[in-house]
């Protein structure tokens, strides 16, 4: 089974963006040496807890920082951009780091309906839910394949040598159909959804939220950070990451942890989260499994990443 990282970038509380970001590019270089298969940035606006905000930025300083690893978006959330622009950039990059760069694609807006309104280049209307059309448009530009009756179908002709790998990244049984009308590889965010085995399967891929550690008690203690953040945000405040001490506090006044959202997480010792990693992965099917995994400490996340790759016997690239 291949192992991955999804990184969104998360900013622990009293920190800033750019120590957020100095974590990423840390966080790629363990991942790395490590042995995992793939490392995908996020794409989320408008937020405190996030740093995370364009993927296209993010993709060449972590490719420039690693060596082996496959690095890419997870993903770009398509309706914010032009199709011709997004080809533009991907195969760029895939020119400069060839056989490394992926594109996931998305649909969600990624944020508020405000700030998806602040996205807009045209400010006098809602844009339309043309997905798919963009979608064709963007597999068109990248394949040579617009028809000869397009309005952009000269633009095909700059077709470059390198391409990058095109993923569709999804949490609802729509996003499957498109991928299997499109012939693209499907990544299934059951950290979103995890209740998606019943249509999305098979996927090749599954995001998971997964917080390893030497005992399931600290495991536990670590998750309460990313528990308060979500059950903030699903009543509609968003903060930076908390300390562990001050989310427990939260968690025990407010709720227990199981109540603090429908988010399944595998969190615990590395037998445990590799059982719980393998369970999910057979219930999609899925021949790789991407691991989401925020704390407060970016010490306890990269030694969550370290135990997870010794639980899946990842093979270093040192050796």
């Amino acid at each position: 089974m291949r192992i991955s990282v999804l990184d969104q970038s998360p900013i622990p509380e009293g920190s800033t963006n750019a120590d957020a970001l100095a974590n990423t590019l840390d966080l790629a270089r363990l991942a790395d040496e490590l042995g995992y298969h793939r490392y995908w940035l996020a794409e989320h606006h408008g937020g405190p807890m996030l740093a995370g905000f364009a993927p296209e930025v993010l993709i060449p300083s972590v490719a420039a920082a690693t060596s082996r690893i496959r690095v890419g978006s997870g993903g770009v959330m398509l309706p914010h951009y032009s199709p011709f622009k997004v080809a533009e950039a991907f195969t760029l990059l895939a020119a400069m780091y060839p056989g490394r760069i992926d594109l996931g694609l998305g649909r969600a807006s990624g944020t508020d309906p405000r700030t998806t309104f602040a996205l807009q280049r045209d400010r006098s209307r809602a844009m339309p839910d043309d997905f798919p059309e963009q979608l064709a448009e963007l597999l068109g530009y990248l394949d040579g394949t617009l028809p000869q009756d397009h309005p952009f179908q000269s633009l095909t002709n700059w077709l470059p040598e390198q391409r990058p790998d095109v993923w569709l990244l999804g949490s609802s049984p729509q996003s499957r159909i498109w991928a299997s009308e499109g012939g693209l590889r499907y990544a299934f965010a059951d950290f979103i959804n995890p209740d998606g085995a019943e249509f999305a399967k098979p996927a090749d891929a599954v995001a998971v939220w997964v917080v390893c550690a030497e005992t399931e008690e600290e495991a536990q203690r670590l998750a309460s950070s990313s528990r308060m953040t979500f059950s903030l945000l699903r009543r509609g405040r968003l903060i930076q990451v908390p300390p562990p001490e001050k989310a427990l506090r939260y968690l025990e006044d407010f709720g227990s942890s199981s109540s603090a959202g429908a988010r399944r997480g595998v969190i615990g010792d590395p037998d445990q989260v590799r059982a719980g990693v393998e369970e999910v992965a057979h219930a999609y099917g899925a021949g790789e499994v991407i691991a989401v995994t925020i704390t407060y400490d970016h010490e306890a996340r990269r030694r969550s990443y370290e135990l997870l790759a010794e639980a899946f016997a990842l093979v270093p690239s040192s050796t």
